[in-house]
């Protein structure tokens, strides 16, 4: 089992090394793809482990493999899989030759599947660390001046939150000193109860949550977050919309289940409310006039983020089952959107909101996905985002929450609308007689005035079965519902 838990970490390391080694076209090409293949085939192979009463470990018990790690790392190698397959066309413009690409997008998906199987809270840090190294150079790839400026702030906001998180998990580590078992395993942590001073816990706990928060594009934490998810190539904005913040929100429920049985739940609850509704009030503000479609996608990210923090607010069953449903279906969702994105620009020439009009007629092999990843991330059913949202508002009026719920409905519907909008007009607005964008490709004009293209500018399967999942994922029962049951179980959704 030792080697199971191993394998996606090592496979990724292995991939990025044949990558940064070998110049044979194919090697580069798929090296990233069969990363995020491997990742999922063990995350699924985990799952059945997991299932039938085993918590496999390895390298001591610094890894080890409980349900919701195992449903954390299926989500990366599902993610994975979408982003880094559905994009090999926007990844095609950085060249045959380039080695750096699918090293970085290795490495980063080796460092998400680390963060997600570590037992002790500091290997968690430095794979949460290493996503911001990795991730920073993925973000200036394209090296504009745009691109580079939205590195460096990523790389500034995103350093000072993880070592304000390290500050956080000193602490915790000194609060277990005093108790007399130095330890940041988190099954000690969680399960032994240890006799920690709950002062310097309180401390420890919103030091690490504000750090954390600031990997998952937490508001007021959020602001590196439009301007890297917008400059980045679209399978790395895929990847960090889809997965990423989802793996720095894990570290957040982590902390959470360790710390309120020490201090209780008013802390946490707290500091994840004010988190939720000013992320959803940000978005709100912000979507309504925004006018470029990956800046759009990543401040729908920045909403979905806010939902997860009231979910995580609220505790129980029902609220954090939904919330982890929520995490697979926006994961998958985004990460399509984002590739389709790519594909847009690659097809259009830009991705001005302005600059993109009629694609239903004028192309529909791009249009159709989209249109269908917008429906999931506006909710509509039998999309899984449709019944985590509803899931996440019933527990919330049940939990006493009835007022922050209101509030929280009302930027909903002000961000669907927001949505909606933007979305309708790139998909139906008429485009003036002539109207071609100056960056649009050559073949542009002879699109729009001839037949309506239906290439698809990249593979269709992936995308089909990542849409296609969350739109059945709802409601699969059997193996899927005990997962996630088992892991709200992990996270105080029995307490």
């Amino acid at each position: 089992m030792a080697a199971l838990v191993l394998l996606p970490v090592v496979a990724c390391l292995g991939l990025a090394a044949l990558a940064a080694l070998s110049g044979h076209p194919a090697a580069l090409r798929y090296a990233a793809i069969l990363s995020a293949g491997v990742v999922l085939v063990s995350g699924l192979g985990l799952v059945a482990v997991v299932l039938g009463g085993t918590t496999p470990t390895a390298v001591g018990g610094l890894l080890r493999v409980d349900a919701l790690s195992a449903f954390m790392l299926t989500v990366v190698g599902f993610v994975g899989l979408t982003a880094t397959w559905g994009g090999l066309s926007a990844r095609a413009t950085t060249g045959p030759t380039d080695r750096v690409y699918p090293t970085l997008v290795c490495l980063f998906l080796g460092a998400m599947s680390l963060a997600v199987l570590a037992d002790n809270l500091g290997v968690l840090w430095v794979a949460v660390e290493a996503t911001t190294i990795t991730t920073a150079f993925l973000v200036g790839h394209h090296r504009t001046r745009r691109a580079l400026e939205a590195a460096w702030k990523y790389v500034v906001l995103g350093s000072v939150g993880v070592a304000i998180a390290f500050l956080g998990i000193v602490l915790l580590y000194a609060a277990t000193l005093a108790s007399g078992t130095p330890t940041l395993s988190w099954v000690v942590l969680d399960q032994a109860r240890l006799p920690m001073d709950p002062s310097l816990v309180r401390v420890a706990a919103g030091l690490a949550v504000l750090g954390f928060a600031t990997k998952a594009g937490l508001a007021p934490m959020h602001s590196w977050l439009p301007d890297a998810h917008s400059q980045a190539p679209a399978p790395v904005s895929g990847l960090m919309s889809g997965v990423l913040l989802s793996v720095a929100f894990y570290a957040i429920l982590r902390v959470q289940a360790v710390v309120d049985p020490v201090i209780g739940p008013g802390l946490m609850r707290g500091l994840l409310v004010a988190a939720g509704l000013l992320s959803l009030a940000v978005s709100a503000a912000l979507i309504v006039r925004q006018r470029d479609l990956k800046r759009m996608l990543a401040y729908s990210s920045i909403e979905h983020m806010g939902l997860l923090a009231l979910a995580a607010a609220i505790g129980g069953p029902l609220a954090l089952t939904a919330a982890l449903l929520h995490v697979l279906g926006h994961g998958l969702a985004k990460s399509s959107t984002f590739v389709v994105s790519g594909r847009i620009l690659a097809a259009e020439g830009t991705t001005t909101i302005a600059g993109i009009r009629s694609l239903v007629a004028r192309r529909p092999g791009v249009a159709i996905p989209f249109v269908t990843g917008m429906a999931a991330l506006l909710g509509f059913p039998p999309f899984s985002l449709f019944f985590s949202e509803v899931a996440i508002v019933v527990a919330g009026f049940r939990a006493g929450l009835g007022a922050v719920m209101v509030v929280a409905v009302v930027l909903i519907l002000v961000l669907f609308a927001g949505l909606a909008r933007h979305t309708a007009s790139m998909l139906f607005s008429p485009s003036p007689a002539g109207d071609v964008p100056a960056s649009a490709p050559p073949a542009s004009t002879a699109v729009m005035s001839s037949q309506p293209d239906r290439s698809a500018h990249g593979p269709r399967l992936p995308l089909v079965i990542a849409l296609g999942a969350t739109a059945v994922i709802a409601f699969a029962t059997g193996p899927v519902s005990s997962l996630l049951a088992q892991a709200a179980a992990l996270l105080g959704g029995t307490r």
